[in-house]
């Protein structure tokens, strides 16, 4: 497989989908703490340690707070993605990435991440890069027990058709693109979790963290 340092036709940009309302959890989950910050932090920290070459955040026209911890971070405004329409589902945020007009000419392919698996191993991502290095032409994403999981990584034209597609969801636009799609199968066992929840924050960082670190804030 080849890796993605030595592929120089390989220039991946990330969106970060933070327009969620959280409702289920009561409070923004990208604002939760984790590590020494906060998950978006956390997110940030992994997309320049994965050495993408553009970092992008989708936030909901009415995010005070999200926009509050994005200037703590020191977060450009100027790559901050505005959802007018959160309501309409994480699809409506991918769509909006789609249709930014700041993306970077050299980009050739995008990672599309959840504002809610901070959880997920670095090398999982990794990996999920370098395997999309070795088959620039595929959608990529990490296969857990058979099923396909996030993050999904998108090569530049599907990422381009995204802009103007009638699917309801990303389910349905990847199912029109089936034989288009790769993976990879992953022992990372936390592409089976997912943070909706107080009780789920909790069991994350269990998870994460290990059960002799303390899962106080």
């Amino acid at each position: 497989m080849q890796s993605r340092v030595t592929n120089e036709q390989f220039a991946v940009g990330a969106v970060i989908l933070a327009a969620g309302a959280s409702r289920r959890m009561g409070k923004p989950k990208l604002l939760l703490p984790w590590e020494q910050t906060s998950v978006l932090g956390h997110l940030l920290g992994q997309c320049r340690w994965l050495r993408v070459r553009q970092i992008a955040v989708v936030c909901a026209a009415s995010a005070e707070p999200v926009d509050q911890e994005l200037d703590r971070l020191g977060f450009p405004k100027t790559y901050r993605i505005t959802n007018p329409a959160p309501d309409r589902g994480m699809f409506s945020s991918i769509g909006c990435a789609a249709n930014w007009g700041g993306w970077n000419a050299e980009l050739t392919h995008w990672l599309l991440m959840l504002g809610d698996q901070p959880h997920l191993r670095f090398e999982t991502l990794e990996t999920l890069l370098d395997f999309g290095a070795a088959k620039p032409d595929k959608i990529s994403q990490p296969i857990r027990n058979g099923h396909r999981k996030h993050p999904v990584l998108l090569p530049k034209k599907f990422f381009v058709e995204l802009r103007n597609c009638r699917q309801g969801n990303l389910k349905e636009f990847l199912k029109i693109h089936s034989s288009e799609l790769a993976g990879f199968e992953s022992d990372d066992s936390g592409l089976d979790l997912d943070m909706d929840t107080p009780e789920d924050y909790e069991q994350l960082r269990r998870f994460y963290f290990g059960e002799t670190k303390s899962t106080s804030p």
